[in-house]
């Protein structure tokens, strides 16, 4: 029990929130969650199934063990891979942890290449241009990024990429929320 509560402590104040804003998620009351996370007071699987969702995680994450976890990823690990109907080469750069939030991958996009899709999901998006140059296209607003340009926006506006050049570009992608576990 001592593990799920430091579980729950960490993952609360990792979310930012007071316990008083979890009680008004959990229908919990501030004290009882109070002991919960001082491991004082037993849980049952209803209270910690109001806990999961309100930190929005599954209740397996409170019984995942640390053996599991693995925050480094050296190079020779990287698998490239493309996704359906894309030639752009995607390489994951995620440790692998319980609760994790974000989706970092390098992107190669091949040269003149043009996204025909329009995307628009819940979520943020950061672009960082490492090589060449990235047309990014949010909303009605088209922006011409080169060699250490970012951006970041929020991933619900419409959005779609391009590689104006005719040499390949790479960029450093970041992404919430986890699409590969």
């Amino acid at each position: 029990m001592d593990d799920i509560s430091k579980k729950i402590r960490g993952l609360r104040i990792q979310k930012g929130l007071t316990l008083k804003e979890l009680s008004e998620k959990t229908d919990l009351s501030v004290s009882f969650l109070s002991q919960v996370e001082r491991g004082a007071s037993s849980l049952a699987i209803t209270s910690l199934k109001k806990i999961a969702d309100a930190l929005g995680v599954k209740m397996t994450y409170f019984f995942e063990t640390p053996e599991n976890e693995q925050y480094a990823v050296r190079k020779e690990e990287q698998q490239p891979f493309r996704l359906e109907g894309s030639e752009s080469v995607y390489t994951r750069l995620a440790g692998q942890f319980s609760g994790r939030t974000l989706e970092p991958m390098k992107v190669i996009l091949p040269p003149k290449h043009k996204q025909t899709a329009k995307f628009h999901h819940p979520g943020e998006e950061f672009y960082y241009v490492l090589k060449g140059a990235v047309r990014i296209y949010v909303a009605q607003e088209v922006y011409h990024l080169r060699e250490g340009d970012a951006i970041h926006f929020p991933s619900q506006l419409s959005h779609y990429w391009e590689n104006p050049l005719d040499e390949p570009a790479t960029i450093l992608c970041v992404l919430t929320p986890v699409i590969f576990n």
